[in-house]
């Protein structure tokens, strides 16, 4: 993949070493890619204030600080990082609405089948596509996200990564419905090219949102994937079979 994690280092982004000595020597907070403001209209849509959430590879962010500040009520971290992790729990000892747990995003299994309401990934993903056996790690990753959430839960991922690259990997794994938004990715003072809030068309494949963005467009990827029941996933084959 292209455009946001590049670089030998980008190979070692799925080993809880290299965050470990990352975190090390870089305790200051840092954001991936978004910060909580510009992402919370969308967050808004999706996400209600007494839901439970999981934020997946959260690191030294301050988004589920954030997230806290505008009302959510129990927001889970988890990171591959045992160093981060001692530093966020030092952090915020004196806030009980947020959560820090070491832990692998391939197996969950400490969390309960269906016991989260939603899921936000920024870059988390995304570093497991740089690392070797991508494909076989991220399926392993989104499957224990399917599992956690509940019926109707929402998995939000902030990503680089076009419809060419991620919108395959989500959908084949029939797990969910899947929106897409984009957002710039710099802020900038004059009017925003897109409005956040409004899902972008999305056929079967990606063809039709290169032609509407154009050519190598300076946005974050928003994929919105909302957890079908199992009832109505074998309605959806059955007539799939049907028709």
């Amino acid at each position: 993949p292209s455009g946001g994690m590049t670089g030998a280092a980008s190979q070692a982004y799925g080993e809880a070493w290299y965050w470990d000595e990352r975190y090390r020597k870089e305790p200051g907070p840092f954001d991936w890619y978004q910060k909580y403001p510009a992402l919370a209209p969308l967050l808004r849509l999706y996400v209600r204030p007494h839901q439970r959430l999981l934020l997946v590879g959260c690191g030294n962010s301050v988004f589920g600080e954030n997230m806290v500040q505008d009302g959510y009520q129990d927001v889970v971290n988890i990171d591959i990082s045992s160093v981060v992790i001692e530093q966020m729990k030092k952090k915020y000892h004196d806030k009980p609405q947020l959560k820090y747990t070491k832990m692998d995003v391939r197996n969950m299994s400490d969390f309960e089948s269906g016991s989260f309401d939603a899921v936000i990934d920024k870059g988390t993903l995304d570093s497991i596509m740089c690392g070797q056996n991508s494909q076989e790690h991220a399926a392993k990753m989104l499957g224990e996200v399917n599992r956690i959430l509940n019926d109707k839960g929402v998995y939000i991922m902030i990503t680089y990564g076009d419809p060419s690259y991620r919108l395959n990997l989500l959908k084949d794994l029939q797990f969910w419905t899947v929106k897409l938004h984009v957002i710039d990715r710099w802020e900038r003072s004059s009017k925003k090219t897109w409005d956040l809030t409004e899902p972008l068309p999305l056929q079967d494949d990606s063809t039709s949102i290169i032609n509407l963005l154009g050519p190598k467009p300076d946005v974050h990827y928003i994929y919105v994937c909302i957890k079908e029941n199992d009832s109505a996933r074998v309605d959806l084959k059955a007539e799939q079979n049907y028709s």
